[in-house]
């Protein structure tokens, strides 16, 4: 029987391409030539908005922000994952060591399968929504820009959709649309790179939550008495391992993601903060559709990124206090006085919720996530109040 992996193949593909998965082949080239290539760009993109900056154009500043902070925050999540590579390597070999137990247990295996097809499907969700994103951020602006913005000669607007100061003249042909062409492939990477990361923290979670399950399967045969006395002690030595292993992936899937979430959360607040002042502007003006699309599907985007990790944090947390429910739901006082005290370790030990922390400060919840839109809602009106003032 193959053995279902939450990590999709799209996910692994992505992460040799960016060096990082175990025993790629030349992992600091690859991870040393995109680097490269997203601080030239981003020194460009900074150019441009120092360039331009302007208190009294609130507009075309917060509109360079936004996308130019975005690229930023990409940059220093994947800085952050490179850094902690080792630990990524650690649950990757975790991650081996549980599906090779599941093959040969069919209720395993099929547990592990539906957690798999989950993830497999929320990646290709995933990118398929950071690829119209970023279409729209770069060829279908320019696409709408030239049927909606046509000079009196006829010709259409020559303005690259990723704003970008260079030395010289881009918007003379063929150099405009090489640019043009190179910014719509630097944007889909991007895109592709940004939904990997959160593609693999639910496919991390998901794995997690697959073996939860498992674990409580294994706690139902328990208290209906399948085992032995002779075997008892073994199964639950084995589930007690087991629940050992998952709080150590847990705790090594918070290592990884947790600063990576800490900016996520600080960062993307602002970035939305952008954005919406952006879109309240252009809905207040009622023109200019090219920008209000590529806004709101950039801030939705966004948007949906933070909701991944609260929510993503959230169900680890749900899953994690399922194991303890189980555990007392179970039949566990039918079973001599010395198994049962066993059992009831377990359930003081699952006390202890897992979770996944913004910088080991806030638990990423759905409670935070309102309250990060909250605060993102009142500050874009504020910055609108301002640019009105």
């Amino acid at each position: 029987m193959t053995r279902a992996n939450t990590i999709s193949r799209s996910v692994e593909i992505g992460l040799r391409f960016i060096g990082m998965w175990p025993d790629s082949a030349y992992p600091n080239l690859y991870w040393f030539s995109y680097m490269t290539t997203v601080v030239i760009v981003q020194y460009y993109q900074y150019a441009y908005i120092f360039a331009h900056f302007d208190l009294n154009d609130l507009w075309l500043l917060m509109d360079c922000l936004s996308l130019t902070l975005a690229y930023s925050l990409a940059f220093l999540k994947l800085l952050v994952l490179w850094w902690n590579r080792r630990i990524f390597y650690y649950i990757v070999k975790a991650i081996d060591q549980d599906l090779s137990e599941c093959v040969s247990n069919d209720s395993y295996s099929s547990t592990m399968t539906s957690m798999a097809d989950m993830s497999h499907r929320f990646a290709n969700i995933m990118f398929g929504l950071y690829a119209f994103s970023s279409f729209f951020l770069s060829i279908g602006e320019h696409l709408l820009q030239s049927m909606d913005d046509v000079d009196q000669s006829g010709n259409s607007s020559r303005e690259l959709p990723i704003k970008m100061e260079f030395p010289f003249d881009v918007s003379k042909s063929p150099i405009f649309e090489c640019f043009l062409i190179g910014q719509f492939l630097y944007d889909m990477v991007i895109a592709f790179v940004v939904g990997l990361i959160n593609a693999l923290l639910v496919a991390l979670v998901l794995h997690v939550s697959g073996q939860i399950d498992i674990m409580q399967q294994d706690l139902v045969e328990i208290s209906n008495g399948k085992y032995d006395r002779s075997t008892f002690l073994l199964v639950i030595k084995g589930l007690i391992c087991k629940h050992q292993r998952i709080i150590n992936l847990s705790e090594n899937i918070e290592n990884l993601y947790s600063y990576i979430a800490l900016m996520q959360v600080l960062w993307n607040t602002l970035v939305m903060c952008c954005t919406g002042f952006v879109i309240i502007i252009i809905i207040s003006s009622g023109e200019d559709t090219a920008n209000l699309i590529k806004s709101v599907s950039y801030y939705i985007a966004i948007v949906l990124e933070v909701f991944i990790y609260c929510f993503a944090g959230e169900f680890l947390s749900a899953k994690s206090k399922s194991i303890s429910n189980a555990i007392y739901e179970s039949l566990w006082y039918n079973l001599p006085p010395s198994d049962s005290r066993v059992i009831l370790f377990m359930i003081l030990r699952c006390q202890k919720r897992l979770t996944i922390t913004a910088g080991r400060v806030i638990d990423l919840t759905l409670e935070g996530f309102t309250s990060v839109r909250r605060y993102v809602i009142k500050q874009s009106n504020t910055l609108r109040h301002i640019n009105r003032g």
